[in-house]
């Protein structure tokens, strides 16, 4: 059971009749040391724990990169760390990489001495003197309180982007490889070698954490000590199940004074069914708990499995990730199932068999300019060997020419692999689908070009925008005022603000984005008086609103649902539960998480929920609710919805179409006039705006 004096249990499985079990606990719960029984680790070789008095041999992959190709795939551990947003994934993983001296010697031993202090203190009761202790380690090791605040202050370290270190989040995916002493360890060196993904936590980038999990054979899942289970830890959780990964739960930042961690250790263990006693407790900001984690990973997540085919001299690399680099090209994020990757060899890309067709060579073949690992810079080894994960940079001009999951062969034997049918591992299809669409317009009607040019960038490094060229009544497809623009696919609403300011801090250039539209299924109805063409379809998909169909045809609309999860204070159950009925929701549950927490699920169509509803729910709850949304089943259902058109000057605009329900089509109509009149720039003569649905007008503005 989960003790209120913080201690952890470790559960150590015997090799004996009844596989009887020992717990040990740090601080005064059971004992004050760790256990020494023989156990036996994952490949049945004896093992044993480290004492409290001992201390880890300090060991940085830095150090011993020509030596990496002794170990073997036993003794390599792919892992992933996932959880909600702020829920402090960057900051651990961070902390990983300075623990097994990714980030220098200095760095390592002293994050191992304020580790082990802090982690004393918290478990025996003593997290006021935490930071106490950390300054006088800082003063015994003779560093400047400048540098320990240095030390202590850089925990983002995977966060590469702009935006993600301005915003707090992570937008894209990051790999690093660690070295790790353990007993565990099958090698004479006794190393571990960990390769670690850092993933986004917004479910707007679900694309980022789907290529990790596809990679790793199990995932630490972080959970806030003082906001609790949040919206999109249930979904990441659901994406890590469904794939059957190892999942690892730890409470993070329990040192904050607000934090509550036995509350929100047996609302995880009631809610996920994990066992209290196996949730560890950590912080990075004061190192608790870094060096439990990384034994943790050693002794619970499974090694990768051989390849049943595998004779040693076969390359077989699997794509994990890739991007695109303006002075190198594409550069690959690769996973060596089998054989060895040099610099110079020649290399043929197959896409493995997906949906029962066979696998796809690519006609082109390129030659291996530079490759080494990630830690979190990339050092060039000239080498990659079997359970390594680095990078590859081989000539390539499109991230699409080596999509996740493809798989890297040498030329010379990619006829043979194919031929005798050698295994290909198969990933699931990491395809993904626009669920809202925008169009983007220079701000500068003659930028046009310059932002085209920019967004195609920016698609080459993000692969959930999908962008086409707007079309419309007018010659330039945006109208005399919004001019030509492109018609972008995101996967949210998070997307489509990282989207603007990474073309403002990349590009410096500031773009107008209309509102967000989804995608509606139309189906066509018998009509006498309008005869479809022969041969055309009778359901269509339209994603752009010059497709609606014209007024005087019969047709239904069926528009696309989604589960809605939000997790909320149970205080606020009551505006909750109004703002869901009034964006049109349906199915509405409730269920408590803990003492304080309540979950909250409905069906809503998914054109309401990107509109507003996250600055409603926000302004309802104070800011204290969280949602994330999935497709629901069924994933579309009908409703009586209009399209509503937007006339300047009776120039209608599609760009600034949208649809809604029929009932509040006048009123929707009003507040975008209003905001319109209010945006647009007074001219030398006197612009009308005007609404139109069902064709007839149904509100207007002027602006004189």
């Amino acid at each position: 059971m989960l003790a209120a004096s913080g201690s952890q249990i470790y559960r150590c499985t015997l090799r004996s009749v009844g596989k009887r079990g020992c717990f040990v606990a740090i601080g005064s719960f059971l004992e004050k040391n760790y256990c020494r029984h023989q156990v036996y680790n994952h490949h049945q070789q004896p093992c044993r724990h480290f004492s409290k008095q001992e201390t880890p041999q300090l060991v940085s992959i830095t150090d011993h990169l020509d030596e990496l190709h002794k170990i073997p795939l036993a003794d390599v551990r792919n892992f992933c760390i996932i959880a909600h947003v702020d829920h402090g994934k960057s900051s651990m993983a961070s902390r990983l990489l300075e623990y097994t001296g990714n980030l220098g010697h200095d760095r390592q031993a002293t994050a191992h001495q304020l580790g082990e202090k802090t982690t004393t203190a918290y478990n025996q009761d003593e997290s006021s003197a935490i930071i106490k202790d950390n300054a006088d380690t800082s003063k015994e090791t003779g560093s400047k309180s400048t540098k320990h605040k240095e030390i202590k202050e850089e925990i983002t370290l995977l966060d590469t982007l702009k935006v993600e270190r301005e915003r707090g989040i992570t937008v894209k995916a990051s790999a690093a490889s660690m070295l790790y002493k353990h007993p565990s360890a099958t090698n004479d060196q006794g190393w571990i070698l960990l390769n670690m993904v850092d993933t986004p936590g917004h479910a707007d980038f679900g694309v980022e954490v789907s290529k990790s999990l596809a990679s790793i054979e199990g995932a630490v899942l972080l959970f806030d000590s003082v906001q609790g289970v949040q919206a999109q830890t249930l979904s990441v959780y659901d994406k890590a199940r469904a794939l059957g990964k190892q999942i690892l739960p730890a409470l993070t930042k329990i040192d904050i004074p607000s934090a509550r961690p036995l509350e929100v250790a047996l609302a995880v263990s009631d809610l996920f069914a994990f066992d209290p006693d196996t949730i560890m407790k950590t912080s990075a900001r004061n190192r608790i708990g870094v060096r439990e984690l990384l034994d943790s990973v050693c002794e619970n997540i499974p090694p990768p499995s051989p390849l049943s085919d595998d004779d040693g001299t076969m390359l077989r690399a699997k794509v994990i990730d890739s991007w695109f680099e303006p002075r190198r090209g594409v550069v690959c994020l690769v996973r060596l199932l089998s054989g060895i990757l040099s610099e110079n060899d020649r290399i043929s890309i197959v896409e493995p068999s997906i949906d029962g067709k066979g696998p796809q060579v690519l006609k082109d073949n390129y030659s291996v300019q530079e490759l080494g690992l990630v830690m979190p810079d990339r050092i060039r080894t000239g080498k990659l060997h079997i359970g390594q994960m680095g990078y590859v940079v081989a000539g390539l001009r499109d991230p699409r020419e080596a999509r996740p999951g493809s798989i890297i062969s040498l030329q010379k034997t990619m006829q043979t692999l194919i031929s005798n049918e050698m295994e290909l591992p198969s990933s699931a299809a990491l395809t993904h689908q626009s669920v809202l669409y925008a169009s983007v317009h220079p701000m500068d009607g003659d930028g046009f070009d310059e932002m085209h040019a920019a967004v195609n960038r920016l698609a080459l490094n993000d692969t959930g925008l999908e962008i086409h060229q707007t079309t419309g009544s007018s010659n330039n497809g945006g109208g005399p005022f919004l001019g030509p623009g492109l018609r972008v696919g995101f996967q949210g609403l998070l997307h489509v603000e990282v989207f603007r300011q990474r073309l403002l801090d990349e590009f410096e250039l500031e773009a107008i984005v209309t509102p967000p539209k989804v995608p509606y299924r139309i189906r066509y109805l018998e009509s006498k008086n309008y005869k479809r063409p022969p041969g055309a379809p009778e359901e269509e998909v339209i994603e752009d609103l010059t497709d609606w169909p014209e007024q005087g045809h019969r047709f239904k609309v069926l528009e696309p649902m989604v589960d809605v999860r939000i997790l909320a204070p149970m205080e606020y159950a009551g505006s909750i539960m109004e703002l869901t009925k009034r964006k049109r929701g349906i199915k509405i549950r409730t269920k408590p998480v803990d003492e304080h927490i309540w979950l909250f699920t409905a069906a809503m169509p998914w054109a309401d929920v990107v509109t507003d509803f996250h600055d409603d729910l926000k302004s309802t709850t104070a800011g204290y609710a969280s949602f994330d949304v999935s497709e629901a089943d069924p994933p579309q259902q009908e409703a009586d919805l209009v399209k509503v058109e937007l006339l300047l000057n009776s120039e209608v605009v599609d760009p600034l179409a949208f649809v809604c329900h029929r009932d509040a089509a006048q009123s929707q109509a009003r507040v975008v006039c209003q905001k319109l009149q209010e945006v647009l720039p007074r001219q030398q003569f006197v612009t009308v705006i005007q609404a139109k649905a069902d064709g007839r007008f149904i509100a207007s503005a002027r602006i004189r």
